[in-house]
């Protein structure tokens, strides 16, 4: 149930209220939420702060105003809070998460790769090699290639959930480009993926791919 703000009206703090309701499931999807001047009371806060909320959260896609007939919960998780979540979460973590990714979406690159997929990953890692020890042009043609390797999979979902994902992405190639304890995947590796896709050997593909960051997860785990 919603407890009284004890911090003042902050709009933020109004807004981490009604979300935390959301995703506890205290107000499942469809819930009308309670009027105004019940949320202000139970808050203890303005009606203009709530309304003020409310207005972000339906931005952001949890709420949904039906003119004339209430705010209604739309759906259980806000991307953007889940985004922050991601980037907070230890780099081991994000990791692992993209081995899987990139590994399933290598595995079914192999298959249906088209020959305009091939010349995607291709430009991509010419310009990774020709940018040398420029660290943030490298690490921006390597997100390149590994965008066009997931595209390659045609599988819409998985490129949606790898976008999603991309934020933490782009942190984790910067981690293992610019720490010098973490292993950093080489041109090699990156290449000896590639020819692995042209010829359409998915073993040998899904192998090459979870072994291109599997060294720095487990330096970081400190596994065998």
């Amino acid at each position: 149930m919603l407890k009284p703000i004890r911090k003042g009206s902050l709009v933020e703090t109004a807004i981490e209220s009604l979300r935390q309701n959301i995703e506890s499931g205290e107000w499942p999807v469809g819930t009308r939420l309670p009027v105004e001047a019940e949320l202000s009371e139970a808050l203890g806060i303005s009606r203009n702060t709530i309304r003020e909320a409310v207005r972000v959260l339906v931005h952001v896609g949890m709420l949904e105003t039906r003119q004339g007939d209430g705010t209604y919960v739309r759906a259980n998780r806000d991307a953007g809070e889940t985004l922050r979540r991601i980037a907070r979460s230890k780099l081991a973590e994000q990791i692992e998460v993209r081995i899987m990714l990139e590994t399933e979406a290598a595995r079914l690159a192999a298959g249906r790769r088209t020959e305009q997929d091939l010349k995607a990953m291709t430009s991509a890692l010419d310009a990774r090699a020709a940018a040398g020890e420029r660290v943030s042009e490298r690490i921006l043609h390597d997100e390149h290639f590994h965008h066009a390797l997931v595209r390659a999979s045609g599988n819409s979902a998985l490129i949606e959930l790898y976008d999603y994902f991309s934020h933490a992405v782009s942190q984790t190639i910067e981690q293992t480009e610019t720490d010098s304890e973490l292993p950093e995947p080489t041109q090699e590796d990156h290449e000896l993926l590639l020819a692995a896709i042209r010829r359409k050997d998915a073993a040998k593909t899904e192998a090459l791919s979870r072994a291109l960051l599997t060294p720095s997860l487990k330096a970081l785990t400190g596994e065998d």
